[in-house]
């Protein structure tokens, strides 16, 4: 009987090991960084300032755009490198911390305000989510005016998974309060909730004669973490939903972040940033031709936030059943 009882276990751990594969993503276990040291101007200062950026291991010192989408990385980040009017200043909001002996480094992302200050000349202050997403920046920053201008967001992708899986933990105030700082005004405080956010979206894009870009929604993941998490959670899921899903509990909660939009950008043919024109949702079975995942420390538009709000996440893979 007991023989019996530990055959039945081990072919159900058989079975469901044969049902379901998991994919790491390139890069996802945060194990290589690439490091930037960059000297700002020195009318905002003149520090050397350091920058990372989720790539192979590599060491850089100098003042350069970096190339990302090399060597198979698929990831980019709210970290960036900006020359505007000559002033070369940088942003750093996301940043390789060490999580333990046995998982080695995570992903740090940090809502913060950042202040760009020169005597007489300007006063900028931003609110800036720690952000790490599929796609590249296309550096340097020339403005801080669009956010989306200078991001080719989502990379090829044809496979049809049915999680996305990591590792994560939380700091989210619950202040009812957020700041609203998008530049030359000074920043307001106004009622709002800042909560961390997860989703990932499959589309099948295709472009036209005079480069716009268009898309149909293959799927769509998505999740809050709306309250503290002090300890590691692992192999945490965020389900993707296949088709049309606005008759969906996930489509009804969470609305304007689930839907159809032309906010995003990518790079067309002809090399031009576009917005991503989403016309419809695409059947279950279509074959996506992009991959979009975007993990924050914050879901409010660009420059609007909680100061402090902090995610770390690890070991991000792809579930297939």
């Amino acid at each position: 009987m007991r023989k019996s009882l530990i055959g039945m276990l081990l072919l159900l751990v058989g079975i469901q090991a044969f049902a379901e594969k998991t994919e790491r993503l390139p890069y996802g276990d945060f194990e290589q960084w690439a490091v930037r040291y960059i000297k700002e101007s020195s009318i905002v200062g003149g520090k050397t300032v350091t920058l990372y950026a989720v790539a192979p291991t590599d060491t850089i010192r100098e003042n350069k755009p970096f190339l990302y989408g090399q060597h198979g990385n698929i990831w980019s980040l709210s970290n960036a490198y900006a020359k505007v009017m000559g002033v070369e200043k940088c942003s750093g909001t996301v940043y390789p911390e060490y999580r333990d002996t046995e998982h080695g480094y995570c992903c740090r992302m940090d809502s913060k305000l950042e202040t760009v200050r020169a005597l007489g000349m300007f006063d900028i202050r931003i609110l800036v989510a720690g952000t790490l997403f599929t796609g590249r920046t296309i550096e340097p920053i020339r403005t801080q005016k669009d956010p989306y201008q200078n991001i080719d967001f989502g990379v090829a992708f044809s496979k049809h998974p049915s999680t996305l899986m990591l590792d994560y933990k939380a700091r989210v105030s619950d202040e009812q309060t957020i700041l609203h700082a998008k530049g030359f005004s000074k920043p307001k405080t106004i009622a709002g909730h800042d909560e961390a956010q997860i989703y990932i979206i499959l589309q099948r894009r295709w472009e036209d004669a005079e480069g716009n870009i268009f898309a149909e929604r293959v799927a769509t993941g998505y999740e809050r973490i709306v309250k503290d998490q002090p300890q590691w959670v692992n192999d945490h899921h965020v389900p993707l939903h296949y088709g049309n899903i606005t008759r969906t509990s996930l489509y009804q909660r969470y609305p304007a972040e689930l839907a159809l939009s032309d906010m995003r950008r990518a790079m067309n043919s002809k090399g031009q940033i576009v917005p991503i024109q989403e016309k419809g949702w695409a059947a279950p079975d279509t074959t996506p031709t992009h991959l979009l995942i975007n993990i924050a420390s914050g879901y409010y538009e660009a420059f609007v936030g909680k100061d402090g709000n902090t995610l770390w996440v690890d070991n991000i893979r792809l579930v297939y059943e």
